[in-house]
C-alpha cells in the first residue's frame, strides 16, 4: 500500500453522536436513519465512547431492553483515536492491536470522523488493483463457433474449438443419420420434415 494514503483520505467525514444518558433504542433509531453501524458517545462536545451494532446485539442477547437502557451501560471506552494525517497501515495496525472496527478521527483533538475496519479493506483493495466480485464474476460469453451437421450446439464437454487446437476426441463428423432406414449418409434432404437418405427418397 502506498505510504503516503493517510487516514484523512479514506475516512468517513460525517458522523453521529449521542449523549451518555440517551437511550440505546434511540441510538439504533440513529443509526438505522442515518445507515451507519456506530453512534459516538459524546460529554459536551468530548468524545467518552463508541456504540456500534455489535454492543446492541449483545444487549439484546443478554435480554435487555434497549427502550430501558442508557448508551453509557453498552457503550465501549474508553474510545481509541488517531490522527486524521496518521498513514493508513498504522491505523490498520491500531485496530488489529486494540481488536476494535472502527477509529475516531481527530484534528487537533476535534473529531472529524471515523475510520471503520470496511474503509481499510476498500482502500486496500483500491490501491493494489483487486477486482471487485463483480468484475472478477463476469465471464465473457463468445458466439458458439462449432456445430454439427444436424444444428446442435456443442455442450460444455464438446469444446468447440477442440479440432482447432488439434484435439480430435471432439471433430464432428460429416455424416447424419436418415430417420427412415436409420444409416449414416453424408448427404440427407428434409422431406416432409424427415431427414432421408437418397435411397430412401427412391423408394
Amino acid at each position: 500500500m502506498e505510504g503516503e494514503v493517510t487516514v484523512r483520505d479514506v475516512m468517513s467525514r460525517e458522523y453521529v453522536g449521542v449523549s451518555e444518558s440517551d437511550t440505546v433504542l434511540g441510538a439504533v433509531r440513529l443509526m438505522h436513519e442515518e445507515g451507519v453501524g456506530c453512534v459516538v458517545v459524546l460529554r459536551g462536545s468530548e468524545p467518552v465512547g463508541i456504540v456500534t451494532e455489535s454492543d446492541v446485539i449483545a444487549l439484546v442477547a443478554e435480554e435487555g431492553d434497549p427502550a430501558e437502557t442508557d448508551v453509557s451501560a453498552v457503550m465501549s471506552e474508553p474510545i481509541v483515536s488517531v490522527d486524521a494525517d496518521l498513514e493508513l497501515p498504522e491505523a490498520a495496525g491500531t485496530m488489529s492491536r486494540e481488536d476494535i472496527r472502527r477509529l475516531l478521527v481527530t484534528n487537533d483533538a476535534e473529531v472529524v470522523g471515523v475510520l471503520s475496519e470496511r474503509d481499510v479493506i476498500s482502500a486496500s483493495a483500491s490501491l493494489s488493483g483487486v477486482p471487485s466480485l463483480r468484475e472478477e464474476s463476469t465471464l465473457e460469453v463468445g458466439t458458439p463457433t462449432g456445430s454439427d451437421r444436424m444444428g446442435r450446439e456443442p455442450t460444455s464437454n464438446e469444446p468447440a474449438d477442440a479440432a482447432a487446437d488439434g484435439d480430435h476426441r471432439y471433430e464432428y463428423s460429416d455424416r447424419s443419420i436418415c430417420e427412415t432406414c436409420g444409416t449414416l449418409s453424408r448427404e440427407l434432404t428434409n422431406v416432409n420434415g424427415q431427414l432421408i437418405c437418397a435411397n430412401c427418397r427412391n423408394v
